[in-house]
Formats: C-alpha cells, structure tokens, sequence
C-alpha cells in the first residue's frame, strides 16, 4: 500500500512538471485561479467571522 502511495505521489510529480514545462502560460493562469479562489474563501471565512462576532 506505501509502495502505491509512492509510486502515484511520484506519477502526479512528473504530471505537474510536465504540464508547467509544456505550457507555462497555462500553469501560471491556473494557479493564479486558485489562488484567487483561496483569498475569496479566506475573505469570506473572515466576512463571516465578523458578522458572528457582532
């Protein structure tokens, strides 16, 4: 089972490089989205935070 783990987390590795030396234009906007959609996430977690507080 660890042996599997090892060999996917490895598989996905290579994906990755693969796609950002590919495309890196494409690689740049996708993590610029996610991380556009972790700020809103954080901003709202924030939002709703306060408006318990108060």
């Amino acid at each position: 089972m660890v042996q599997t783990k090892k060999i996917l987390l490895y598989l996905v590795i290579v994906f990755v490089l693969y796609t950002i030396i590919t495309s890196p234009e494409r690689s740049a906007d996708l993590v610029q989205v996610g991380f556009e959609g972790i700020a809103s996430a954080a901003e709202g977690v924030g939002d709703f935070m306060t408006e318990l507080v108060q």
